[in-house]
């Protein structure tokens, strides 16, 4: 089942170059035939697209290797690496876009060939769109970040294309030639926040932030329901690695306990929390009476 899952997300991966490729070509044409500033900006940020699927599929197979001596925990983080590489290219293509709008800015022209140029755009878009949907529904059924963050920056590619198309439009229909760069500024804006969301939450995941409020208290509820014969669990951490959710913390147990009981104790519980967490390592310290805390998980 494991090994069915990478290969799922590798093809995801694949197919999410061919397509970004595909899109790509569409909106340079589009730009190419128009010289619209605006639709360059877009055809630019394609770009990124292609680059962010190349780093997302070579992450994905990477993050498939099993653990080895080095990487005792696996290479399931190494998917964070490449979401942070897809924010970066994010930032730097919304650094170029706002180069090339100030250049248009002082010297505007009319954009040719609009009709052309908008349908070949519009078709990458929904291209991309549809991508993004299916991409982001397996990246989550599969647990990996390097999908879902290359979903979510196709879906704010989606977004910036459906306001070019419209501006350059209406640059066309109005004749107001310093909408196209205006256009652009702020397509390069509304991706420079993408990008930085996106850093933000690939560096949290590096940093090993703590599962969601809501999920850690699905977990304490979990184990005071299962962890019945022994008496608190306390000190519990987790943190996300890829699609893996790391838990560790200690079970009290009466001090008179046999092993065999406290360990029936432990498995009750890891059963329960890897069905409602796919892909839990879980690690449980049992500690005889004396270590009672009185502030952990009581125990129901």
């Amino acid at each position: 089942m494991v090994e069915a899952r990478h290969s799922n997300a590798t093809q995801l991966a694949a197919f999410s170059v061919a397509i970004a490729v595909a899109v790509l070509a569409l909106k340079a044409l589009a730009w190419w035939v128009t010289g619209s500033v605006a639709l360059y900006a877009d055809a630019l940020e394609s770009i990124v697209n292609v680059a962010a699927a190349l780093a997302a599929l070579m992450a994905v197979r990477l993050s498939t290797l099993p653990a080895d001596a080095n990487h005792p925990y696996g290479h399931a983080k190494v998917e964070y690496f490449s979401a942070v590489l897809e924010g970066a290219l994010i930032i730097v293509a919304a650094l170029l876009i706002w180069h090339e709008a100030w250049a248009a800015y002082q010297m505007p022209r009319a954009p040719e060939q609009v009709g052309v140029g908008l349908a070949m755009a519009a078709l990458g878009s929904g291209v991309n769109a549809a991508w993004a949907l299916l991409l982001g529904r397996r990246g989550k059924a599969l647990r990996s970040p390097a999908l879902i963050a290359d979903a979510r920056h196709l879906w704010s590619d989606v977004v910036t294309s459906i306001g070019v198309l419209i501006g350059v439009g209406l640059v066309t229909l109005t004749g107001i030639l310093w909408l196209d760069p205006l256009l652009a500024a702020l397509t390069a804006g509304n991706i420079l926040v993408s990008g930085g969301r996106l850093l933000r939450e690939s560096v949290g995941g590096l940093m090993d932030e703590a599962v969601p409020p809501a999920t850690l208290e699905r977990i304490r509820r979990i184990v005071a329901e299962q962890a019945s014969g022994a008496i608190e669990a306390h000190d519990l951490r987790s943190r996300h690695a890829g699609r893996h959710t790391f838990l560790e913390f200690h079970l009290v147990v009466p001090g008179d306990m046999r092993v065999s009981e406290s360990h029936e104790i432990c498995d009750r519980i890891e059963a329960a929390l890897k069905a409602e967490l796919e892909g839990a390592i879980i690690t449980i310290h049992v500690e005889p009476e004396g270590k009672a805390k009185q502030q952990g998980v009581p125990v129901l």
